[in-house]
């Protein structure tokens, strides 16, 4: 922790990606324990960004204090993005970090960071190159900083937020090669949170067309492995749209769409 603030400290300011997850959100809030107003929390209102996600984004700046800037991104409007190949994260992140560019030379921040931890260096995440090309910091990584320990950190600080499921963009959840539209994207919203109203924690909607294939942890299954259960499933995904709903005996795994992909892609990580 030591190590993170003194490098906060000497950038003398700085803007944070922020989407209101763990990792960033305490990437923020050290920015500005350190740093105070010479940080900006930059949060991008996106069609990928479930509003439920962004509403509490503003609620943990808030209750910080915590300078907060929102910025509209894009990245739907892009072919290169829309198309859904593996690269997608790469073309969304050079859209907001393009955006923080500019909103940066026109505040004064000289520095922008980003809250990549040290176990997103052994994933494929596109989302690190653009974040390279663009010079943007990775402070939680440079300070060795695991998911584990950021978590333990933020429980220690209070944060409520310390063990929030992790929520990506809702882009995440549409097969790759099926265009990432925004009528895709708010059937994946409203179907994920019917299974939030259904009293489900840590599940993932995966879009597959008229079929949605339903991930839940597997500590939550035996909830869902209920005619009762399945039936009530079945209608709220249908009420959002999809035709077939299949559950996913597996349960939710991060990053499941990536299993499709060929080997020579994955190996590239966050190249």
């Amino acid at each position: 922790m030591h190590a993170l603030e003194e490098a906060l400290r000497g950038l003398g300011s700085v803007m944070v990606a922020y989407s209101g997850g763990v990792d960033s959100a305490f990437l923020a809030a050290a920015a500005h324990r350190v740093l105070g107003n010479r940080m900006l929390a930059v949060l991008a209102d996106s069609p990928s960004l479930a509003r439920r996600d962004m509403e509490q984004a503003a609620v943990f700046a808030e209750g910080l204090g915590m300078p907060l800037r929102v910025i509209q991104t894009d990245e739907l409007e892009k072919p290169e993005y829309a198309r859904n190949d593996a690269d997608r994260c790469f073309h969304c992140k050079t859209e907001l970090f393009d955006g923080m560019k500019s909103l940066g030379a026109e505040l004064g921040f000289a520095h922008i960071a980003y809250g990549m931890n040290a176990d997103d260096t052994r994933d494929y995440r596109p989302g690190q190159r653009a974040a390279a090309e663009h010079d943007v910091l990775a402070p939680l990584a440079d300070a060795g900083l695991t998911k584990l320990e950021i978590r333990t950190l933020a429980r220690a600080a209070g944060y409520a937020l310390w063990d929030r499921p992790a929520a990506p963009c809702l882009s995440s959840r549409v097969e790759y090669g099926r265009t990432v539209t925004r009528e895709v994207l708010d059937q994946v919203e409203r179907g994920e949170e019917s299974l939030r109203q259904l009293g489900f924690r840590e599940f993932r909607v995966r879009h597959h067309g008229e079929l949605a294939r339903v991930e839940i942890a597997r500590a939550e299954l035996p909830r869902a492995l209920t005619m009762e259960m399945m039936d009530a499933m079945t209608a709220a995904l249908r009420g959002a749209g999809f035709k077939y709903i299949t559950l996913d005996c597996a349960g939710f795994r991060s990053g499941s769409m990536n299993a499709i992909l060929p080997a020579e892609i994955l190996t590239r990580r966050g190249a």
